[in-house]
């Protein structure tokens, strides 16, 4: 084999080993996925409010306020075209449904586009009964809704984690706390769908904590920003429709 030969097989050579990289260059790529696409809302369009209700579960204890189950769902708003201001919050950590009607008198907030109720661990932690839970719950649904502008199907009602899953509960009777987050949510779902308001049940999701760490905040007790964004995926799709 002269030179010129070699050299000719050299180049066919590297010819072919580009082409194969290529392929596998094109194979590994990955595609834009639609999802992350961001919808850019009319030019004029309405700006939206929402007003969260609740307790530590709403305001976010242990984690940053861009965290919050109703931060990053509103976000997830704004990506999917809606034209959303940041939440306004009447929650506090540890509020019962009594503190939050007392809350809520005295705030004596606007209407909003959309409100979100999700209240009653401390009723159930304080040892409430369900009876008055019934009827503190019902009344405060009743609020929600003439804050929404009177429309029920504008408020969207979170169910009560189970914090029984949770290191703060280990040394307790996990098992009876689960029974009876299991009795408060029977009674705010019933309430809740009798109206109806829309209803989300995010009870099965935090009891995968259970087996996976990452879904409790820092303090050992509270969801993290993972699992309240797991919420956002579920609540997002719920409030798009009526706020478009």
């Amino acid at each position: 084999m002269n030179q010129f030969t070699g050299l000719a097989v050299y180049i066919k050579m590297n010819r072919i080993i580009l082409f194969l990289s290529f392929l596998v260059l094109a194979a590994c790529t990955k595609p834009v996925s639609n999802s992350a696409t961001i919808v850019t809302p009319p030019a004029g369009s309405p700006t939206k409010t929402w007003l969260a209700l609740g307790d530590s579960y709403t305001i976010g204890q242990s984690v940053s306020a861009s965290e919050r189950f109703p931060a990053q769902t509103s976000n997830w708003l704004k990506l999917n075209g809606i034209n959303i201001q940041e939440p306004d919050y009447i929650a506090t950590t540890g509020w019962t449904t009594n503190n939050l009607q007392d809350a809520i008198n005295t705030a004596n907030p606007a209407p909003h586009d959309v409100v979100s109720l999700l209240i009653g661990v401390n009723d159930q932690y304080q040892r409430h009964d369900t009876t008055g839970y019934r009827q503190r719950f019902t009344a405060l649904l009743a609020k929600a809704i003439q804050l929404a502008h009177g429309k029920k199907e504008n408020v969207f009602v979170l169910s009560i984690p189970d914090y029984s899953v949770t290191p703060f509960a280990a040394y307790g009777d996990t098992a009876q706390i689960r029974r009876e987050i299991d009795w408060f949510n029977a009674i705010n779902k019933e309430v809740t769908l009798s109206v109806p308001c829309p209803y989300l049940d995010i009870t099965p999701s935090t009891r995968e904590a259970r087996y996976n760490p990452s879904l409790v905040a820092g303090d050992g007790l509270h969801p993290s920003g993972l699992e309240y964004r797991r919420w956002t995926e579920k609540l997002g799709p719920l409030m798009l429709p009526v706020l478009q």
